[in-house]
């Protein structure tokens, strides 16, 4: 078998050549990365919104909690069931929400968006304990004030600390910021439920959040609350329903994502050819030498396609990390589910990085092997008659 650094040293000697491929193939490679880390990016925002120890109810064929409603008697009804888990004071682990949609505008460019605004009680803080208060205070029940997440205070006017926001025919003072370590609730505004519910005048909840005692209780429970004929709710594990709310979004992304790349990798693999078959052209008299020496053509096959292999792991490493420089940017975008601007920042995997370096060398693999198959072929007295 010829070594591989007889196709490392190939490359080397053709420095130019080999950077302006590697180069078109790191783009391909960058472009194939970055739509991946935004998908990861957008899910782990989602599914980190909600914990698997919380079940959620909605209304029955709701796809987000801003077109759900659960009234009153309902609401009150969920309160009771005895799966539910006693809080510290010895009530239901149980927050009746009410979740609607405002439009704000954003710093700078001064342009609307729609944020979420979320009415709550105590026990929906007691059900989040990855929320903390960065900078002010939490809001008191019954008054006209609101808490920020820390995305929302920092992109939107009148959302920081200290700052007023008017809606609902009211006027809300900003006196906290929270951080929900990058879940969607960091995009989101809350305040108490009752406030907002009179403000806007809805006479139903949009949700109710509760933790049960047993987890594994969640599919008996839900069989029999979907079938009380009393109930008009469907249960749901509150990260499965985020999870959810991002398929929509995943699945444009996913496929723009693939549709780009596939675009893309055919003009860096017919580059890639290109750039094999001048290198088997300028190279016949070698070939010829190397057969002459006693290498068979499937060690002369290997040698080529081995370079366009590294070729194709050079413009992958490159492209991977460029686009790891991506993960220090937070990008804004809006939920198609619930319609509303969410925040999330671009996440490379081990499982993403390894995908794209072996779609770099599935792309090296196709350019090189019709040139390696003609290297593979060249006849031994013409290959060293033309040198």
């Amino acid at each position: 078998m010829v070594p591989l650094s007889y196709s490392a040293r190939n490359l080397a000697n053709r420095r130019l050549t080999t950077l302006l491929t590697a180069g078109g193939m790191a783009l391909v490679v960058f472009v194939f990365t970055a739509v991946q880390m935004l998908d990861a990016g957008l899910k782990k925002t989602l599914v980190a919104t909600g914990s698997p120890e919380n079940v959620m109810a909605t209304r029955k064929g709701a796809e987000s909690e801003v077109v759900s409603g659960v009234d009153r008697q309902q609401a009150n009804l969920l309160e009771t069931l005895p799966e539910l888990a006693p809080g510290p004071d010895g009530r239901p682990l149980v927050s009746k929400e009410t979740v609607t949609l405002v439009n704000l505008r954003k710093r700078g460019s001064d342009r609307p968006s729609n944020v979420v605004v979320r009415g709550m009680a105590g026990e929906g803080l007691v059900l989040r304990p990855e929320v903390r208060l960065v900078a002010g205070r939490m809001f008191q029940p019954g008054a006209s004030e609101i808490v920020a997440g820390a995305r929302i205070a920092e992109r939107f006017t009148g959302a920081g600390l200290g700052e007023r926001l008017r809606f609902g025919g009211r006027e809300w003072r900003v006196v906290g910021v929270f951080d929900a370590g990058g879940s969607g609730y960091d995009s989101e505004i809350w305040g108490d439920v009752d406030q907002l519910m009179q403000a806007f005048r809805r006479p139903v909840f949009s949700s109710v959040i509760a933790r049960l005692q047993d987890p594994a209780a969640l599919p008996r429970l839900k069989e029999a609350l979907e079938s009380d004929p009393r109930l008009t709710v469907q249960l749901k594990r509150e990260d499965q329903f985020y999870a959810d709310q991002s398929q929509a979004l995943s699945n444009f992304i996913g496929y723009l994502g693939l549709t780009l790349s596939v675009i893309f990798s055919l003009g860096a693999m017919i580059g890639a050819m290109i750039t094999m078959y001048a290198s088997v052209a300028n190279r016949t008299a070698e070939i010829g030498t190397l057969r002459a020496l006693g290498f068979r053509r499937r060690s002369i096959l290997g040698a080529f396609l081995a370079e366009a292999l590294l070729l194709g792991g050079l413009g992958g490493v490159l492209g991977i990390a460029t686009a790891s420089l991506m993960h220090f940017l937070t990008f804004s975008t809006t939920n198609f589910q619930s319609f509303a601007d969410l925040s999330f920042s671009f996440t490379l995997t081990p499982l993403i990085a390894l995908k794209a370096m072996a779609f770099a060398l599935v792309m090296g693999f196709i350019g090189g092997v019709l040139p390696a198959a003609r290297a593979a072929r060249l006849n031994i007295v013409d290959a060293l008659r033309a040198a």
